[in-house]
């Protein structure tokens, strides 16, 4: 992560992220908060024990709609839109032709033929690309509108307290991974239980300029709840503790579904044909090459993205860290990484490579943090 440069791409509450403090850095191409006065640390606290609040507004929003809007996404995408429900939602994936994945996402049924489909920033114009030359020959049109809708969330226990009073929506009957369109902070609203932090919560796609009144009003209502405005370091810690990817870290194009222990989101046994489906189906009946894996460093330093595995005892180099970090709420350092499947029994030891020093790691199961309930 870098400072900022000037042709970035700025959200619609960049001048307030300034405002409160922030430290803008560049992320994926746009100028966002990595973190604000408070800090990474009170950040990802106030989200595991009150509510904090996110500005996602980098995030892709692409309709896809018509007809043959499910079964377009199903020959696009690994998973099977056609099998939601309207009103739910499934986490996705689309890859290339050999399985490599191009990007990870969440599909939302918004109606019977209008899909939502929110890509990470980084890929959004890789994922156009490639929806739009896949749903090619389907009665269905793709419409790309991130820059025209912002993305607000609030992520924490007490997130559905500070939300029902300023919605339309019943968020009781909202289950997870779950959207319903409705209002929020008086301006309309699609409203998803979703989220990236392994905590309750909402996310809120409104009109690009509503955010700015929607933040406020979520910010002001919500300091009885202790809530605080967090960043993308808090962001990335909250999602690391809770064992979820990123892209560019677990998941590349030299990396498959399989890989990285999502299998189950490649639906194979689907009626409709979808690109990768070969590779995939062959990785699903070899096994993967390398698998992810949670890793607690029991000696002394912090494994960082890149830092390579060795055996233990300092034998071969055999796989490399993905993710790490100092948990928050675990007290320990923290990490995700890949190693060939023979390496990946939980208890095992090995050594991570941090400046030098073969320091012991250990083997355990993902993910590191689940709330309770």
């Amino acid at each position: 992560m870098t400072e900022p440069a000037t042709d970035l791409q700025r959200t619609a509450l960049v001048e307030r992220h300034r405002q409160l403090g922030a430290r803008l850095i560049d992320f994926a191409g746009w100028e966002m908060p990595v973190q604000y006065q408070t800090g990474i640390l009170e950040e990802h606290r106030a989200v595991r024990e009150r509510v904090g609040l996110f500005d996602l507004s980098h995030m892709g929003e692409v309709w896809v709609s018509g007809p043959d809007a499910g079964d377009a996404l199903a020959y696009a995408l690994v998973s099977d839109p056609t099998r939601l429900a309207v009103g739910r939602a499934h986490y996705s994936m689309i890859v290339a032709e050999d399985g490599g994945i191009i990007d990870d996402l969440i599909v939302y049924r918004v109606a019977d033929e209008r899909f939502m489909v929110v890509p990470n920033a980084s890929n959004r114009v890789a994922v156009v690309e490639a929806l739009e030359q896949r749903i090619g020959g389907h009665d269905a049109a793709m419409d790309d509108a991130s820059l025209r809708t912002s993305l607000v969330a609030v992520q924490g226990p007490r997130a559905a307290e500070l939300l029902a009073p300023l919605t339309d929506v019943d968020l009781a009957s909202l289950k997870y991974y779950a959207i319903a369109e409705g209002h929020a902070a008086g301006v309309p609203a699609h409203i998803a239980r979703t989220g990236y932090t392994g905590e309750d919560g909402f996310e809120l796609f409104v009109q690009w300029e509503d955010a700015l009144p929607v933040w406020d009003r979520l910010l002001a209502d919500g300091e009885k709840f202790g809530i605080i405005p967090s960043g993308l370091g808090a962001r990335d810690t909250l999602r690391l503790e809770a064992g979820m990817p990123l892209y560019g870290n677990e998941l590349d194009r030299d990396t498959n579904p399989f890989d990285a222990g999502l299998g189950r989101v490649v639906k194979l046994d689907k009626a409709t044909d979808f690109v990768g489906r070969a590779a995939l189906q062959d990785v699903a009946d070899k096994g993967p090459d390398k698998q992810l894996v949670g890793i607690v460093v029991r000696g002394r330093g912090i494994a960082r993205h890149g830092y390579p595995l060795h055996e233990d005892a300092g034998g071969d180099e055999v796989g490399v860290v993905t993710s790490g970090a100092p948990s928050p709420t675990l007290g320990v350092p923290i990490a995700m990484g890949y190693l060939p499947p023979a390496d990946t029994e939980v208890g095992t030891m090995v050594d991570v490579a941090i400046r030098g020093s073969m320091v012991d790691a250990e083997i355990v199961p993902l993910p590191f943090y689940k709330r309770a309930g």
